[in-house]
């Protein structure tokens, strides 16, 4: 069973790649940043530049890292790609960094989960392009810098106020990522159809759309399955029916609520009364990690109106009652 998870896990890896927009054309959504990154590497380019840092955030699956190999493209330089949680020791920075050639664009994602003294071997490659070593041990260790070549650094992040302020003051622009309308991720879902070579009607390419949590990754995900589900069915091409039915098989409802998302909402309603409850006690009901749950779950509960913060907590609103179906006690006294 592990061995046949791993190998879907593998062919998604690889759609995904396939489905990844290789020019800025393709790049749907998020308009304000396109333009301004454009602004931002033009510039660089006619002054034969490298880029300004760039930081990026927002919730996953959102297109930060489609935009930082967009980037690299059009500065004709090469991708390097790792993480925060990668980079334990300094000298795994150090390697890296050490590594770098004349224009590469060093891409850190999950840049939020840097440890204190990576970030203290970033601020002078950042700022001065050094690299500091320290050699030897004891008293008789001395410092060593190394001069690095020009390069870009995009970091990018779905939890930005975790990041300390001296890094977040070394970017030269920050950009934040939202959510995407339905008409553009019914584009999304339609190229991807195609390079799939999947004829999809109209009503289930937007019953996709509304069920993708208005990210492309999930998006791209639900219509993977949806295929899967046309191909074991011998479908011809995807209808409404087949749609229905996939998104029912994969118990996601047509707000893209997922079971986790109904257990939260359903755990607040009927273990706190509809809250407000701190994160640590919901954290502590779901068994379920409260980074996960600010992260992961929160934010697009909030973005539907489902969800809301109180100083007292988390509290659910009546739009979750009607939605789940669930009669609400107090709607005469609830206070939002």
């Amino acid at each position: 069973m592990t061995n046949k998870n791993t190998d879907n896990k593998q062919e998604d890896q690889v759609i995904d790649l396939a489905l990844r927009p290789s020019r800025w054309d393709d790049y749907v959504g998020q308009r304000k940043i396109k333009k301004h990154l454009k602004t931002i590497l033009d510039a660089a380019k006619k002054r034969g530049e490298v880029s300004d840092h760039l930081l990026l955030y927002g919730q996953a699956g959102l297109g930060k890292t489609t935009l930082a190999y967009l980037i690299a493209k059009e500065m004709s330089a090469n991708l390097k790609i790792t993480s925060g949680p990668a980079l334990e020791k300094m000298g795994d920075l150090a390697a890296i960094l050490s590594n770098l050639e004349k224009g590469d664009v060093l891409f850190i994602d999950e840049a939020h989960r840097l440890n204190h003294m990576i970030e203290e071997v970033l601020y002078p490659a950042l700022e001065n392009r050094k690299l500091h070593l320290i050699v030897g041990k004891g008293a008789g260790a001395r410092t060593l810098a190394i001069d690095l070549p020009p390069f870009t650094l995009i970091a990018a992040t779905t939890r930005a106020n975790l990041l300390s302020s001296p890094l977040r003051s070394r970017f030269g622009a920050t950009f934040k990522l939202d959510y995407y309308e339905i008409p553009d991720i019914e584009t999304i879902v339609q190229r991807s159809a195609k390079l799939l070579n999947l004829e999809i009607e109209p009503i289930a390419l937007n019953m996709i759309a509304k069920a993708s949590r208005f990210t492309p990754r999930t998006a791209n995900r639900l219509l993977r399955r949806v295929r899967d589900f046309a191909d074991v069915n011998e479908a011809a091409k995807v209808t409404e029916d087949i749609a229905k039915q996939t998104l029912e098989m994969l118990e996601v409802d047509n707000l893209g609520l997922e079971p986790t998302d109904r257990q939260l909402l359903l755990t607040i309603i009927e273990k706190f009364k509809g809250g407000p409850v701190g994160i640590q006690t919901l954290s502590a009901a779901l068994n379920d990690d409260s980074g996960i749950i600010e992260d992961v779950y929160e934010p697009y509960l909030m973005s539907v109106g489902l969800l809301v913060r109180t100083p007292g907590g988390r509290m659910v609103t009546p739009e979750a009652y009607k939605h789940l179906g669930v009669k609400n006690s107090r709607e005469g006294d609830l206070m939002i």
